[in-house]
Protein backbone atom coordinates (compact mmCIF):
# COMPACT_ATOMS: atom_id res chain seq x y z
CA UNK A 1 0.00 0.00 0.00
CA UNK A 2 7.21 2.97 0.51
CA UNK A 3 12.73 4.81 -1.10
CA UNK A 4 16.18 5.37 0.04
CA UNK A 5 17.43 6.39 3.44
CA UNK A 6 14.16 7.99 4.54
CA UNK A 7 11.92 5.08 3.73
CA UNK A 8 14.41 2.86 5.54
CA UNK A 9 14.44 5.15 8.56
CA UNK A 10 10.66 5.25 8.77
CA UNK A 11 10.38 1.47 8.56
CA UNK A 12 13.31 1.06 10.94
CA UNK A 13 11.69 3.21 13.62
CA UNK A 14 8.54 1.10 13.31
CA UNK A 15 10.59 -2.08 13.02
CA UNK A 16 12.61 -1.02 16.02
CA UNK A 17 9.43 -0.87 18.07
CA UNK A 18 8.88 -4.48 16.99
CA UNK A 19 12.46 -5.41 17.87
CA UNK A 20 11.93 -3.76 21.22
CA UNK A 21 8.89 -5.94 21.88
CA UNK A 22 10.86 -9.07 20.91
CA UNK A 23 13.67 -7.88 23.13
CA UNK A 24 11.18 -7.53 25.95
CA UNK A 25 10.52 -11.23 25.65
CA UNK A 26 14.19 -11.76 26.49
CA UNK A 27 14.07 -8.85 28.90
CA UNK A 28 16.42 -6.58 26.97
CA UNK A 29 14.60 -3.37 27.78
CA UNK A 30 13.88 -3.95 31.41
CA UNK A 31 16.86 -2.11 32.76
CA UNK A 32 16.81 0.84 35.11
CA UNK A 33 19.22 3.74 34.96
CA UNK A 34 21.27 2.48 37.89
CA UNK A 35 20.48 -1.22 37.60
CA UNK A 36 22.43 -3.93 35.86
CA UNK A 37 19.67 -6.52 35.52
CA UNK A 38 16.46 -7.02 33.62
CA UNK A 39 13.40 -8.56 35.25
CA UNK A 40 10.90 -10.61 33.28
CA UNK A 41 7.66 -11.63 35.03
CA UNK A 42 5.35 -14.52 34.21
CA UNK A 43 2.57 -14.58 36.80
CA UNK A 44 4.25 -15.10 40.19
CA UNK A 45 7.58 -16.10 38.64
CA UNK A 46 10.41 -13.74 37.73
CA UNK A 47 13.74 -14.13 35.93
CA UNK A 48 16.68 -11.72 35.92
CA UNK A 49 19.16 -11.15 33.11
CA UNK A 50 22.39 -9.18 33.38
CA UNK A 51 22.50 -6.17 31.09
CA UNK A 52 26.25 -6.74 30.80
CA UNK A 53 25.49 -10.05 29.08
CA UNK A 54 23.31 -8.28 26.57
CA UNK A 55 26.05 -5.72 25.96
CA UNK A 56 28.52 -8.54 25.37
CA UNK A 57 26.15 -10.23 22.92
CA UNK A 58 25.79 -6.97 20.97
CA UNK A 59 29.58 -6.52 20.81
CA UNK A 60 30.56 -10.09 19.93
CA UNK A 61 27.54 -11.28 17.96
CA UNK A 62 27.25 -14.31 20.26
CA UNK A 63 25.14 -14.93 23.35
CA UNK A 64 27.11 -15.57 26.57
CA UNK A 65 26.61 -18.85 28.37
CA UNK A 66 24.67 -17.09 31.10
CA UNK A 67 21.85 -16.51 28.60
CA UNK A 68 21.67 -20.10 27.35
CA UNK A 69 18.62 -20.84 29.48
CA UNK A 70 16.78 -18.27 27.37
CA UNK A 71 18.44 -18.57 23.96
CA UNK A 72 18.25 -22.37 23.82
CA UNK A 73 14.47 -22.00 23.58
CA UNK A 74 14.77 -19.96 20.38
CA UNK A 75 15.28 -21.01 16.79
CA UNK A 76 18.51 -19.99 15.06
CA UNK A 77 16.53 -17.46 13.03
CA UNK A 78 15.09 -15.89 16.19
CA UNK A 79 18.52 -15.78 17.84
CA UNK A 80 19.97 -14.01 14.81
CA UNK A 81 17.05 -11.62 14.81
CA UNK A 82 17.62 -10.72 18.46
CA UNK A 83 21.35 -10.21 17.89
CA UNK A 84 20.58 -8.01 14.91
CA UNK A 85 18.10 -6.00 16.97
CA UNK A 86 20.63 -5.51 19.77
CA UNK A 87 23.18 -4.17 17.27
CA UNK A 88 20.80 -2.01 15.25
CA UNK A 89 21.19 1.75 15.56
CA UNK A 90 18.80 4.33 14.19
CA UNK A 91 20.31 7.29 12.26
CA UNK A 92 17.80 9.71 13.82
CA UNK A 93 18.74 12.53 16.16
CA UNK A 94 17.06 13.40 19.43
CA UNK A 95 14.86 16.13 17.93
CA UNK A 96 13.53 13.81 15.23
CA UNK A 97 12.83 11.01 17.73
CA UNK A 98 11.03 13.44 19.99
CA UNK A 99 8.89 14.74 17.14
CA UNK A 100 7.99 11.25 15.93
CA UNK A 101 6.96 10.09 19.40
CA UNK A 102 4.92 13.22 20.08
CA UNK A 103 2.68 12.70 17.07
CA UNK A 104 -0.75 11.22 17.60
CA UNK A 105 0.33 7.91 16.07
CA UNK A 106 3.58 7.84 18.09
CA UNK A 107 1.67 8.39 21.32
CA UNK A 108 -0.74 5.57 20.50
CA UNK A 109 2.15 3.20 19.77
CA UNK A 110 3.80 4.07 23.09
CA UNK A 111 0.53 3.45 24.93
CA UNK A 112 0.23 0.03 23.29
CA UNK A 113 3.81 -0.93 24.15
CA UNK A 114 3.37 0.34 27.71
CA UNK A 115 0.77 -2.35 28.38
CA UNK A 116 3.66 -4.84 28.60
CA UNK A 117 5.31 -2.92 31.45
CA UNK A 118 4.69 -3.75 35.12
CA UNK A 119 4.42 -0.46 36.98
CA UNK A 120 2.61 0.81 40.05
CA UNK A 121 1.81 4.09 38.30
CA UNK A 122 0.32 4.83 34.88
CA UNK A 123 3.45 6.48 33.48
CA UNK A 124 4.62 3.63 31.23
CA UNK A 125 4.19 5.56 27.98
CA UNK A 126 5.97 8.63 29.38
CA UNK A 127 8.82 6.46 30.63
CA UNK A 128 9.17 4.75 27.24
CA UNK A 129 9.20 8.12 25.50
CA UNK A 130 11.91 9.38 27.85
CA UNK A 131 13.98 6.24 27.27
CA UNK A 132 13.78 6.66 23.50
CA UNK A 133 14.57 10.38 23.56
CA UNK A 134 17.38 10.18 26.11
CA UNK A 135 18.75 7.04 24.47
CA UNK A 136 19.04 8.87 21.16
CA UNK A 137 21.50 11.32 22.75
CA UNK A 138 24.06 8.53 23.29
CA UNK A 139 27.28 8.96 21.24
CA UNK A 140 26.57 5.76 19.31
CA UNK A 141 22.96 6.77 18.65
CA UNK A 142 19.67 5.16 19.62
CA UNK A 143 19.78 1.40 20.15
CA UNK A 144 18.07 -1.04 22.46
CA UNK A 145 21.03 -0.87 24.83
CA UNK A 146 21.15 2.93 24.86
CA UNK A 147 17.42 2.86 25.54
CA UNK A 148 18.00 0.51 28.50
CA UNK A 149 20.64 2.79 29.96
CA UNK A 150 18.42 5.84 29.54
CA UNK A 151 15.20 4.36 30.92
CA UNK A 152 14.20 6.67 33.81
CA UNK A 153 13.45 4.17 36.57
CA UNK A 154 15.19 2.24 39.30
CA UNK A 155 13.32 -0.87 38.28
CA UNK A 156 11.49 -1.88 35.12
CA UNK A 157 9.53 -5.11 34.95
CA UNK A 158 7.99 -6.80 31.93
CA UNK A 159 4.74 -8.75 31.83
CA UNK A 160 5.91 -11.57 29.57
CA UNK A 161 2.48 -12.80 28.36
CA UNK A 162 1.49 -9.24 27.45
CA UNK A 163 4.83 -8.70 25.72
CA UNK A 164 4.08 -11.79 23.62
CA UNK A 165 0.63 -10.39 22.86
CA UNK A 166 2.06 -7.04 21.74
CA UNK A 167 4.74 -8.70 19.62
CA UNK A 168 2.34 -11.16 18.00
CA UNK A 169 -0.06 -8.35 17.10
CA UNK A 170 2.51 -6.37 15.15
CA UNK A 171 1.71 -6.12 11.43
CA UNK A 172 -1.26 -8.40 11.90
CA UNK A 173 -2.38 -7.75 8.31
CA UNK A 174 0.70 -9.53 6.96
CA UNK A 175 0.21 -12.62 9.12
CA UNK A 176 -3.50 -12.82 8.37
CA UNK A 177 -2.62 -12.59 4.67
CA UNK A 178 -0.33 -15.60 5.03
CA UNK A 179 -3.10 -17.59 6.72
CA UNK A 180 -5.55 -16.56 4.01
CA UNK A 181 -3.18 -17.56 1.21
CA UNK A 182 -2.73 -21.01 2.76
CA UNK A 183 -6.48 -21.39 3.08
CA UNK A 184 -7.24 -20.58 -0.56
CA UNK A 185 -4.16 -22.19 -2.13
CA UNK A 186 -5.96 -25.42 -3.10
CA UNK A 187 -8.46 -23.38 -5.13
CA UNK A 188 -5.70 -21.92 -7.29
CA UNK A 189 -3.82 -25.04 -8.30
CA UNK A 190 -1.89 -24.71 -11.58
CA UNK A 191 -3.67 -25.62 -14.79
CA UNK A 192 -2.46 -26.15 -18.34
CA UNK A 193 -2.98 -23.11 -20.53
CA UNK A 194 -5.49 -23.66 -23.31
CA UNK A 195 -4.51 -20.61 -25.33
CA UNK A 196 -1.74 -19.93 -27.83
CA UNK A 197 0.09 -16.65 -27.42
CA UNK A 198 1.12 -14.98 -30.68
CA UNK A 199 4.00 -12.91 -29.29
CA UNK A 200 5.68 -11.86 -26.03
CA UNK A 201 4.43 -8.48 -24.75
CA UNK A 202 7.07 -8.58 -22.03
CA UNK A 203 9.85 -7.99 -24.56
CA UNK A 204 11.19 -4.52 -25.33
CA UNK A 205 9.64 -2.87 -28.40
CA UNK A 206 11.47 -1.57 -31.45
CA UNK A 207 11.03 2.16 -30.92
CA UNK A 208 13.97 4.32 -29.87
CA UNK A 209 12.65 6.52 -27.08
CA UNK A 210 13.85 9.79 -25.63
CA UNK A 211 13.35 11.42 -22.22
CA UNK A 212 12.24 15.03 -21.91
CA UNK A 213 12.77 16.44 -18.41
CA UNK A 214 10.43 19.17 -17.22
CA UNK A 215 10.28 21.34 -14.11
CA UNK A 216 6.64 22.38 -13.82
CA UNK A 217 5.19 24.90 -11.41
CA UNK A 218 1.59 24.88 -10.22
CA UNK A 219 1.41 28.44 -9.00
CA UNK A 220 -2.14 28.11 -7.67
CA UNK A 221 -1.07 25.41 -5.23
CA UNK A 222 2.56 26.50 -4.87
CA UNK A 223 3.86 23.09 -5.94
CA UNK A 224 6.90 22.57 -8.16
CA UNK A 225 6.54 19.24 -9.92
CA UNK A 226 9.46 17.55 -11.72
CA UNK A 227 8.43 15.21 -14.52
CA UNK A 228 10.12 13.00 -17.11
CA UNK A 229 8.36 12.39 -20.41
CA UNK A 230 9.34 9.17 -22.21
CA UNK A 231 8.44 9.38 -25.91
CA UNK A 232 9.45 8.23 -29.39
CA UNK A 233 8.88 9.32 -32.97
CA UNK A 234 6.27 6.55 -33.20
CA UNK A 235 4.16 8.14 -30.45
CA UNK A 236 0.72 9.22 -31.64
CA UNK A 237 -2.51 10.52 -30.12
CA UNK A 238 -4.09 7.16 -30.99
CA UNK A 239 -2.42 5.76 -27.89
CA UNK A 240 -3.20 6.90 -24.35
CA UNK A 241 -0.73 8.93 -22.37
CA UNK A 242 0.38 7.00 -19.27
CA UNK A 243 1.05 8.82 -15.98
CA UNK A 244 3.06 7.18 -13.18
CA UNK A 245 2.63 8.05 -9.47
CA UNK A 246 5.44 6.93 -7.14
CA UNK A 247 5.34 5.68 -3.56
CA UNK A 248 5.95 7.56 -0.31
CA UNK A 249 9.44 9.04 0.06
CA UNK A 250 10.41 7.91 -3.41
CA UNK A 251 11.33 9.24 -6.85
CA UNK A 252 10.00 9.32 -10.40
CA UNK A 253 12.49 6.64 -11.51
CA UNK A 254 10.80 4.08 -9.20
CA UNK A 255 9.51 2.23 -12.26
CA UNK A 256 11.95 3.42 -14.90
CA UNK A 257 12.21 0.01 -16.57
CA UNK A 258 8.42 -0.05 -17.01
CA UNK A 259 8.34 3.48 -18.45
CA UNK A 260 11.10 2.52 -20.91
CA UNK A 261 9.25 -0.66 -21.88
CA UNK A 262 6.03 1.19 -22.64
CA UNK A 263 7.87 3.97 -24.49
CA UNK A 264 9.63 1.38 -26.63
CA UNK A 265 6.17 0.33 -27.83
CA UNK A 266 5.23 3.85 -28.87
CA UNK A 267 3.49 5.11 -25.72
CA UNK A 268 4.09 8.46 -24.06
CA UNK A 269 4.81 7.94 -20.36
CA UNK A 270 5.00 10.76 -17.83
CA UNK A 271 6.69 10.00 -14.52
CA UNK A 272 6.15 12.83 -12.04
CA UNK A 273 7.28 13.49 -8.50
CA UNK A 274 4.86 14.58 -5.83
CA UNK A 275 6.68 17.43 -4.04
CA UNK A 276 5.02 16.81 -0.67
CA UNK A 277 5.93 13.13 -0.39
CA UNK A 278 8.93 12.44 -2.65
CA UNK A 279 12.45 11.61 -1.48
CA UNK A 280 13.54 15.24 -1.70
CA UNK A 281 10.77 16.31 0.67
CA UNK A 282 11.19 13.51 3.19
CA UNK A 283 15.00 13.82 3.22
CA UNK A 284 14.65 17.52 3.94
CA UNK A 285 12.08 16.83 6.62
CA UNK A 286 14.51 14.52 8.39
CA UNK A 287 17.30 17.08 8.10
CA UNK A 288 15.15 19.94 9.38
CA UNK A 289 13.23 17.87 11.96
CA UNK A 290 9.85 18.64 10.44
CA UNK A 291 6.87 16.44 9.59
CA UNK A 292 7.51 13.72 7.04
CA UNK A 293 4.10 14.13 5.44
CA UNK A 294 1.19 16.51 5.80
CA UNK A 295 -2.39 15.17 5.76
CA UNK A 296 -3.15 17.49 2.84
CA UNK A 297 -0.88 15.32 0.69
CA UNK A 298 -3.69 12.80 0.31
CA UNK A 299 -5.57 15.51 -1.59
CA UNK A 300 -2.65 17.14 -3.38
CA UNK A 301 -1.30 13.99 -5.02
CA UNK A 302 -4.33 13.38 -7.28
CA UNK A 303 -4.39 17.10 -8.05
CA UNK A 304 -0.73 16.82 -9.15
CA UNK A 305 -1.81 14.33 -11.80
CA UNK A 306 -4.67 16.56 -12.96
CA UNK A 307 -2.19 19.44 -13.21
CA UNK A 308 0.15 17.27 -15.28
CA UNK A 309 -2.68 16.46 -17.67
CA UNK A 310 -3.45 20.20 -17.98
CA UNK A 311 0.19 20.89 -18.85
CA UNK A 312 0.26 18.03 -21.35
CA UNK A 313 -2.75 19.51 -23.12
CA UNK A 314 -0.87 22.79 -23.46
CA UNK A 315 2.25 20.99 -24.66
CA UNK A 316 0.23 19.12 -27.24
CA UNK A 317 -0.91 22.43 -28.73
CA UNK A 318 2.46 24.14 -28.58
CA UNK A 319 3.92 24.62 -32.07
CA UNK A 320 7.46 23.80 -33.18
CA UNK A 321 8.15 21.15 -30.59
CA UNK A 322 8.36 17.37 -31.20
CA UNK A 323 5.37 16.36 -29.06
CA UNK A 324 2.87 18.61 -30.81
CA UNK A 325 -0.22 16.60 -31.74
CA UNK A 326 1.12 13.38 -30.16
CA UNK A 327 -0.36 13.62 -26.65
CA UNK A 328 -3.84 12.29 -25.86
CA UNK A 329 -4.21 13.99 -22.48
CA UNK A 330 -7.97 13.32 -22.47
CA UNK A 331 -7.37 9.58 -22.94
CA UNK A 332 -4.99 8.79 -20.09
CA UNK A 333 -4.05 5.75 -18.04
CA UNK A 334 -2.57 6.03 -14.56
CA UNK A 335 -0.16 3.58 -12.93
CA UNK A 336 0.48 4.03 -9.22
CA UNK A 337 2.72 2.11 -6.86
CA UNK A 338 2.17 1.69 -3.11
CA UNK A 339 1.03 5.10 -1.77
CA UNK A 340 0.92 6.05 -5.45
CA UNK A 341 -1.47 3.14 -5.96
CA UNK A 342 -3.87 4.82 -3.56
CA UNK A 343 -3.33 8.05 -5.50
CA UNK A 344 -4.13 6.27 -8.76
CA UNK A 345 -7.37 4.91 -7.34
CA UNK A 346 -8.33 8.36 -6.03
CA UNK A 347 -7.94 10.05 -9.41
CA UNK A 348 -9.69 7.09 -11.05
CA UNK A 349 -12.81 7.97 -9.03
CA UNK A 350 -12.51 6.15 -5.69
CA UNK A 351 -13.80 8.27 -2.83
CA UNK A 352 -11.79 9.00 0.28
CA UNK A 353 -14.03 7.98 3.19
CA UNK A 354 -12.37 8.79 6.49
CA UNK A 355 -15.04 8.24 9.15
CA UNK A 356 -13.86 4.75 10.13
CA UNK A 357 -10.21 5.68 9.64
CA UNK A 358 -10.49 8.44 12.23
CA UNK A 359 -11.85 5.95 14.74
CA UNK A 360 -9.47 3.09 13.89
CA UNK A 361 -6.33 5.21 14.11
CA UNK A 362 -7.01 6.22 17.70
CA UNK A 363 -6.23 2.80 19.16
CA UNK A 364 -3.95 -0.24 18.89
CA UNK A 365 -1.84 1.08 16.02
CA UNK A 366 1.05 -1.25 16.91
CA UNK A 367 -0.90 -3.89 15.00
CA UNK A 368 -0.91 -1.81 11.83
CA UNK A 369 1.37 -2.26 8.84
CA UNK A 370 3.48 0.63 7.59
CA UNK A 371 0.90 1.26 4.87
CA UNK A 372 -1.93 1.44 7.40
CA UNK A 373 0.09 3.74 9.66
CA UNK A 374 0.72 6.06 6.71
CA UNK A 375 -3.00 6.18 5.95
CA UNK A 376 -3.66 7.21 9.56
CA UNK A 377 -2.11 10.60 8.77
CA UNK A 378 -5.34 11.38 6.89
CA UNK A 379 -7.23 11.45 10.21
CA UNK A 380 -6.19 15.11 10.52
CA UNK A 381 -8.10 16.16 7.40
CA UNK A 382 -11.15 18.28 8.32
CA UNK A 383 -13.81 16.57 6.18
CA UNK A 384 -14.71 12.90 6.09
CA UNK A 385 -15.23 12.50 2.35
CA UNK A 386 -13.30 13.68 -0.70
CA UNK A 387 -13.90 13.02 -4.38
CA UNK A 388 -10.80 13.71 -6.49
CA UNK A 389 -11.52 11.85 -9.73
CA UNK A 390 -10.53 13.18 -13.15
CA UNK A 391 -12.60 11.99 -16.12
CA UNK A 392 -9.58 12.17 -18.43
CA UNK A 393 -8.30 9.02 -16.70
CA UNK A 394 -9.75 6.08 -18.62
CA UNK A 395 -7.87 3.15 -17.04
CA UNK A 396 -5.93 2.55 -13.84
CA UNK A 397 -3.31 0.10 -12.59
CA UNK A 398 -2.71 0.12 -8.83
CA UNK A 399 0.40 -1.80 -7.77
CA UNK A 400 0.25 -2.89 -4.11
CA UNK A 401 -1.98 0.09 -3.31
CA UNK A 402 -2.93 1.48 0.09
CA UNK A 403 -6.73 1.10 0.37
CA UNK A 404 -7.83 -0.47 3.66
CA UNK A 405 -8.46 2.67 5.70
CA UNK A 406 -8.47 5.66 3.34
CA UNK A 407 -11.37 4.48 1.17
CA UNK A 408 -13.59 3.33 4.02
CA UNK A 409 -16.36 0.79 3.54
CA UNK A 410 -17.34 1.51 -0.05
CA UNK A 411 -15.12 4.26 -1.44
CA UNK A 412 -13.74 1.84 -4.02
CA UNK A 413 -17.26 1.17 -5.30
CA UNK A 414 -17.18 4.69 -6.77
CA UNK A 415 -14.60 3.69 -9.37
CA UNK A 416 -15.96 4.30 -12.86
CA UNK A 417 -13.21 2.92 -15.10
CA UNK A 418 -11.54 -0.46 -15.76
CA UNK A 419 -9.00 -1.03 -12.99
CA UNK A 420 -6.28 -3.62 -12.36
CA UNK A 421 -5.08 -4.32 -8.83
CA UNK A 422 -1.67 -5.94 -8.20
CA UNK A 423 -1.06 -7.86 -4.97
CA UNK A 424 2.08 -9.61 -3.68
CA UNK A 425 1.45 -12.38 -1.14
CA UNK A 426 4.61 -11.66 0.91
CA UNK A 427 4.17 -7.88 1.02
CA UNK A 428 4.89 -6.71 4.58
CA UNK A 429 4.55 -3.00 3.87
CA UNK A 430 1.08 -3.09 2.31
CA UNK A 431 -0.29 -6.58 3.16
CA UNK A 432 -2.39 -8.06 0.39
CA UNK A 433 -5.45 -9.25 2.32
CA UNK A 434 -6.47 -5.98 4.00
CA UNK A 435 -5.10 -3.66 1.31
CA UNK A 436 -5.98 -5.37 -1.97
CA UNK A 437 -8.12 -8.51 -1.66
CA UNK A 438 -10.83 -7.07 0.60
CA UNK A 439 -11.10 -3.84 -1.38
CA UNK A 440 -11.22 -5.67 -4.71
CA UNK A 441 -14.58 -7.25 -3.91
CA UNK A 442 -16.08 -3.75 -3.51
CA UNK A 443 -14.92 -2.56 -6.93
CA UNK A 444 -17.31 -2.54 -9.89
CA UNK A 445 -16.44 -4.45 -13.05
CA UNK A 446 -14.55 -4.48 -15.32
CA UNK A 447 -11.70 -5.19 -12.97
CA UNK A 448 -8.70 -7.50 -12.70
CA UNK A 449 -6.80 -8.81 -9.67
CA UNK A 450 -3.25 -10.09 -10.13
CA UNK A 451 -1.73 -12.09 -7.30
CA UNK A 452 1.98 -12.93 -7.25
CA UNK A 453 2.64 -15.73 -4.79
CA UNK A 454 5.99 -15.11 -3.11
CA UNK A 455 6.29 -11.57 -4.43
CA UNK A 456 7.15 -8.77 -1.99
CA UNK A 457 6.48 -5.04 -1.86
CA UNK A 458 9.65 -4.00 -3.67
CA UNK A 459 9.64 -6.77 -6.29
CA UNK A 460 8.19 -4.46 -8.96
CA UNK A 461 10.61 -1.58 -8.37
CA UNK A 462 13.47 -0.72 -10.71
CA UNK A 463 16.54 -2.71 -9.58
CA UNK A 464 18.56 0.51 -9.34
CA UNK A 465 16.35 1.62 -6.42
CA UNK A 466 16.63 -1.55 -4.32
CA UNK A 467 20.40 -2.02 -4.02
CA UNK A 468 20.28 -1.42 -0.25
CA UNK A 469 17.97 -4.33 0.54
CA UNK A 470 20.61 -7.04 1.05
CA UNK A 471 21.73 -5.51 4.34
CA UNK A 472 18.24 -4.98 5.76
CA UNK A 473 17.23 -6.85 8.91
CA UNK A 474 14.40 -9.26 8.13
CA UNK A 475 11.57 -8.51 10.58
CA UNK A 476 7.77 -8.90 10.49
CA UNK A 477 7.57 -5.26 9.38
CA UNK A 478 10.28 -5.02 6.73
CA UNK A 479 13.18 -6.82 5.06
CA UNK A 480 13.21 -10.15 3.25
CA UNK A 481 12.49 -8.39 -0.04
CA UNK A 482 12.64 -10.25 -3.36
CA UNK A 483 14.37 -7.74 -5.65
CA UNK A 484 16.90 -7.38 -8.47
CA UNK A 485 17.54 -10.47 -10.57
CA UNK A 486 15.45 -12.58 -8.21
CA UNK A 487 12.39 -10.60 -9.27
CA UNK A 488 13.17 -10.39 -13.01
CA UNK A 489 10.28 -12.70 -13.96
CA UNK A 490 7.86 -10.67 -11.84
CA UNK A 491 8.88 -7.42 -13.54
CA UNK A 492 8.63 -9.01 -16.99
CA UNK A 493 5.05 -10.08 -16.31
CA UNK A 494 4.23 -6.58 -15.13
CA UNK A 495 5.66 -5.21 -18.37
CA UNK A 496 3.43 -7.57 -20.33
CA UNK A 497 0.16 -6.80 -18.58
CA UNK A 498 0.79 -3.03 -18.32
CA UNK A 499 1.36 -2.90 -22.08
CA UNK A 500 -1.69 -5.07 -22.74
CA UNK A 501 -3.85 -3.00 -20.39
CA UNK A 502 -2.84 0.24 -22.10
CA UNK A 503 -3.48 -1.33 -25.50
CA UNK A 504 -7.16 -1.73 -24.59
CA UNK A 505 -7.45 2.03 -25.27
CA UNK A 506 -6.09 1.61 -28.82
CA UNK A 507 -7.18 -0.03 -32.08
CA UNK A 508 -4.94 -2.97 -31.04
CA UNK A 509 -7.15 -3.87 -28.08
CA UNK A 510 -8.24 -7.28 -29.37
CA UNK A 511 -4.67 -8.24 -30.23
CA UNK A 512 -3.55 -7.74 -26.62
CA UNK A 513 -6.68 -8.94 -24.78
CA UNK A 514 -5.39 -12.52 -24.60
CA UNK A 515 -2.64 -11.40 -22.22
CA UNK A 516 -5.16 -10.16 -19.64
CA UNK A 517 -6.38 -13.69 -18.94
CA UNK A 518 -5.83 -16.33 -16.25
CA UNK A 519 -4.23 -18.51 -18.92
CA UNK A 520 -1.47 -16.02 -19.64
CA UNK A 521 -0.86 -15.50 -15.92
CA UNK A 522 -0.44 -19.26 -15.60
CA UNK A 523 1.82 -19.28 -18.67
CA UNK A 524 4.01 -16.52 -17.18
CA UNK A 525 4.28 -18.25 -13.79
CA UNK A 526 7.50 -19.81 -12.56
CA UNK A 527 8.09 -22.40 -9.89
CA UNK A 528 9.35 -19.66 -7.58
CA UNK A 529 6.55 -17.20 -8.35
CA UNK A 530 3.17 -18.61 -9.35
CA UNK A 531 0.95 -15.86 -10.78
CA UNK A 532 -2.84 -15.81 -10.75
CA UNK A 533 -5.26 -13.42 -12.42
CA UNK A 534 -9.00 -13.23 -11.74
CA UNK A 535 -11.78 -10.83 -12.62
CA UNK A 536 -13.93 -11.96 -9.70
CA UNK A 537 -12.87 -13.64 -6.49
CA UNK A 538 -14.05 -17.28 -6.88
CA UNK A 539 -17.02 -18.26 -4.65
CA UNK A 540 -14.95 -20.70 -2.58
CA UNK A 541 -12.26 -18.08 -1.98
CA UNK A 542 -14.93 -15.47 -1.23
CA UNK A 543 -16.31 -17.77 1.46
CA UNK A 544 -12.86 -17.97 3.06
CA UNK A 545 -12.39 -14.21 2.62
CA UNK A 546 -15.62 -13.45 4.47
CA UNK A 547 -14.50 -15.70 7.31
CA UNK A 548 -11.26 -13.73 7.66
CA UNK A 549 -13.07 -10.39 7.47
CA UNK A 550 -15.42 -11.41 10.26
CA UNK A 551 -12.57 -12.33 12.62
Amino acid sequence: MFKGRIRGSIQNITGWFWALAIAQILGTNTSATAADTVVVRFGLFAESIAVADLQKAAETGKFPRDLESFTNRLSEQDRNLILGALRTKLPLNVVTISRLLNTQIGTTILNDLATALVRKDQAGAQALRAGFVLGSTAPQGLSILSFIKAYPSQRLEINLPQAFAVASNLNSGFWVTQQFMLAIAPQFNPTTSRLAFPFDPGLRGNEQFQILGLQLNDQKRNRKIPADIYWSNASTAEKPVIVFSHGFGSVRTDMRYLAEHLASHGYIVVALEHPGSNATYTNLAIKNNTRLIQPQEFLERPKDISFILDELEKLNQKPNQPLQGKIAADNAMVIGYSFGGGTALSIAGAELQLENLKQRCKKNVTGLSFGETLQCVAQELPANRYQLGDTRIKRAIALSPTTSLMFGKNGLSKLQIPTLIWAASADKTVPALPEQFIGFKEMPSPKWLVGVLGGTHLSVKDPSTTLDQEQRLNTPLSGGEVVGEQAADIRKYLQAIALSFAAQLTPEAEKYAVFLTPDYAQFASTQAFPIRLVTQIPPQAMFVLRQFISK
